[in-house]
């Protein structure tokens, strides 16, 4: 496929006779936000210091002076110059592209194969899944299958948070109350409750937390039994946190969480020993970051106990290591956002210059009834419960829409779980937004199930044609002003997948979905597509093409495409 603005670039350069190069108008050229004004536009005025004219006249001037072939018309319209392109030339390059290449339409190969581990997810064992969980799960996840699409290899990394003087609670907790029984009948539930009845009877019995360091002791001094039940308490949670992910279409391609670090963390020590970087400050040993104007880096506490920074570390060095990264991404709350500069800030303090290539990737909060979520005051939303009862929602719908469906059990799961997806990542990535259940699982509005709908409704009409071949070599010159701006903004999609990579924001892919579907609905609404006419394969090979990134769009996002609905 033409790239449309360089052949635009190409035609105002040769008619300004070199006086600004092709990238320099290529840069200036807008698209203007109404299709009568044209596909493309050329701000005449950033010529009126080197021309010595009006605006106004250096358009008139370049209308007359352009070449004209290969455009529909051009026109002068104030000081901009308007190309409209010739529709003919255009939907047959556009759709004759997305046919021949199909699911690969607007793949790239900008990551020229370098390695992208990605941080994302990272649960806490023994704790269950709630909606705060899904943002870092679906955004990650999201990022990974983008880049994939443009030539990077991401590997998906559940840094899972299984170490901790929680787990001494916990284990002590079990040793007085708990039941094997229990836990392997419902692990989360039964394990949460142990650690909160710890806290519970803690205020009362002091004694309860000398008797949890005592284990959390043993656990990290290799005591049998204790690594024994964290091991089991480890396996429990992730058969559980599976379940969800399974539900969501996400693997991973590595699971080592905190704990794997903690043979890591005194070569971390080590090295900044080496470089003098380590500076004692009341008992504690820091890393002075003032010149980055952060606050010192904690390393080890006054009683040696390393933090959270200290394994960051350790972790980023294996990533490195390991991977030989491109780049590296942290899918981690907003509120994490100083420890990250922290961590790149002792990194380049230990003269490692690839810590340029780390990248935290912050987000907003999901709110309930404009409240936050959390775990203590028991605004707690568990994630698989919220799957359930989306998928039940589609359920109905579909029973309403489309009973005699032969697989509505397997299309509401794709329809439920797809939209509680959708709706998180239709929302730029920084902002905070309200989670209402009965607006995520909409049939109609800026919804996933819209999306799919739509995409089902394009496979049902191919369907009704006879599901033709058509192959890359037809001549779809589709003539036809009412699929004008479906067409563009097929075109469109080669850079929308750029423009989401290089942003880090899944939100731009689902936004140009719900524009896709919206213009092709309007377009299904004012054609006979099945007429037998010399365009009707012109018209299938745009339907087919909308079908298919349609389909692209959703699985970029991680969203199932049924083709019935």
């Amino acid at each position: 496929m033409k790239d449309y603005k360089k052949v635009v670039a190409s035609a105002v350069s040769q008619a300004v006779d070199g006086q600004l190069s092709i990238d320099e108008i290529t840069a200036k050229i807008e698209t203007p936000k109404s299709l009568n004004l044209g596909d493309y536009a050329f701000p005449a005025f950033v010529l009126a210091k080197v021309l010595r004219k009006a605006p106004q006249m250096i358009a008139q001037d370049l209308v007359e002076k352009i070449d004209h072939a290969g455009f529909e018309k051009i026109e002068a319209v104030g000081p901009y110059v308007n190309f409209f392109l010739d529709k003919k030339d255009f939907s047959a390059d556009v759709l004759g592209d997305v046919i021949s290449k199909g699911a690969s339409f607007g793949d790239a190969d900008e990551g020229k194969g370098g390695n992208v581990p990605i941080d994302m997810s990272s649960p806490n064992i023994a704790k269950p899944m709630s909606m705060g969980h899904l943002r870092s799960t679906v955004i990650g996840n999201s990022i990974a299958q983008l880049l994939e699409k443009t030539g990077y290899k991401p590997v998906k990394i559940n840094h899972l948070g299984d170490w901790g003087t929680q787990f001494g609670k916990l284990m002590c907790a079990y040793k007085l109350w708990g039941s094997e029984e229990e836990v392997k009948k419902a692990p989360i539930d039964s394990l949460l409750r142990y650690y909160v009845r710890f806290h519970e009877e803690d205020v009362d019995h002091p004694e309860l937390d000398e008797e949890a360091r005592e284990w959390f002791k043993r656990l990290e001094d290799g005591d049998e039994e204790a690594t024994k039940l964290w091991k089991w308490f480890r396996e429990e949670s992730l058969k559980v946190f599976m379940r969800v992910y399974d539900r969501l279409d996400i693997k991973f391609d590595s699971y080592n969480g905190e704990a794997f670090y903690n043979d890591k963390m005194d070569e971390v020590v080590e090295m900044l020993e080496a470089k003098n970087l380590l500076h004692e400050s009341q008992g504690a040993q820091i890393v002075d970051l003032s010149k980055y104007d952060l606050n010192p880096a904690l390393i080890k506490k006054t009683d040696g106990a390393t933090l959270y920074i200290t394994r960051d570390l350790a972790a980023a060095i294996y990533r490195k290591r390991t991977y030989e990264f491109a780049q590296s991404l942290y899918v981690v709350g907003n509120e994490q956002k100083n420890h990250f500069k922290q961590l790149k800030a002792v990194l380049k303090e230990m003269g490692y210059d690839w810590s340029d290539d780390i990248h935290h990737i912050p987000f907003g909060l999901i709110t309930k009834d404009g409240k936050k979520l959390s775990t203590r005051s028991g605004r707690i939303v568990l994630l698989e419960e919220v799957l359930d009862d989306a998928v039940k929602l589609a359920q109905k719908q579909i029973e309403e829409k489309n009973p005699a469906l032969e697989n509505k059990a397997e299309v509401a799961e794709a329809v439920g779980v797809g939209a509680v997806v959708f709706h998180d990542l239709k929302n730029d990535r920084l902002n905070n937004f309200d989670f209402n259940l009965e607006e995520v699982v909409r049939f109609e509005g800026e919804t996933g199930p819209y999306v799919q709908y739509s995409h089902a409704r394009a496979m049902s009409i191919l369907r009704k044609a006879g599901n033709p071949e058509l192959d890359a070599a037809g001549k779809y010159r589709l003539d036809d002003s009412e699929a004008w701006e479906t067409l563009r903004l097929l075109a469109d999609f080669p850079a929308t997948v750029l423009k989401a990579v290089e942003e880090y924001e899944p939100s731009v892919i689902a936004k140009y979905g719900i524009h896709l579907a919206k213009a092709f609905n309007r377009y299904y609404a004012h054609s006979r597509i099945l007429e037998d006419d010399d365009q009707k394969e012109a018209r299938l090979a745009l339907v087919k093409s909308v079908a298919e990134v349609l389909k692209e769009s959703l699985r970029l996002l991680g969203v199932k495409a049924p083709d019935e609905m």
